[in-house]
């Protein structure tokens, strides 16, 4: 018998096909990049905001909500990424 060895691959990108051409500087070359990747897959298009995006959002609006501390307290800040994505 001979037992044939599976590969699997996962990649992810945030950009659409569309954009890969602009990504890698040469559109040919992003289709024939393309047309190899798809070739026998499985493709999983996911939208909307991600599980991480949606937690610091939530994690944004409870710290805002939240009554003011004493003074003396610290109290917790966003990093500027958090701020960002809060802010859209």
């Amino acid at each position: 018998m001979c037992a044939l060895a599976q590969l699997t691959t996962i990649l992810t990108s945030n950009k659409s096909f569309a954009e890969w051409g602009d990504i890698f500087g040469d559109e040919v070359m992003a289709a024939v990049l393309i047309d190899r990747l798809v070739h026998h897959c499985h493709i999983v298009n996911i939208r909307g905001n991600s599980y991480r995006m949606r937690h610091h959002t939530e994690l944004h609006r409870t710290l805002r909500a939240s009554p003011r501390l004493p003074a003396g307290s610290r109290q917790p800040t966003l990093s500027s990424n958090e701020e960002e994505l809060t802010a859209s």
